[in-house]
């Protein structure tokens, strides 16, 4: 995935005003996925929103969703072969702290 499909990404999470998000480049870490997105929202309805307008915008650059996970509980996770969308309400984020879990993965800013 391009560093414009990574825009795209921020930009939708933004426009659905997703909370403290952050890129994390796992290319050196796992073979997982490329990059890790991690977003909050304040419900489940804006989690929800942001999912779709995630999904959305990266349809209309023919890049698909290959899996998804959780689309009505406290954590999204977004499959787009190489970059992994997760969103988060604030207590499974803090729970969870994928950005403690995968502290070696370097940030990448795509503003």
């Amino acid at each position: 995935m391009s560093n414009a499909n990574l825009k795209t990404i921020w930009k939708a999470i933004d426009e659905k005003f997703g909370i403290d998000t952050v890129v994390l480049d796992m290319s050196k870490i796992t073979s997982m996925a490329d990059y890790f997105v991690i977003t909050t929202g304040q419900n489940v309805n804006q989690m929800q929103a942001i999912a779709s307008n995630v999904e959305k915008e990266l349809q209309n650059l023919g890049v698909r969703l290959l899996h998804l996970e959780g689309s009505s509980s406290s954590w999204v996770l977004m499959d787009f072969d190489n970059v992994i969308v997760h969103i988060f309400d604030k207590e499974f984020r803090e729970f969870y702290g994928l950005e403690r879990l995968w502290a070696d993965a370097k940030p990448v800013n795509v503003e």
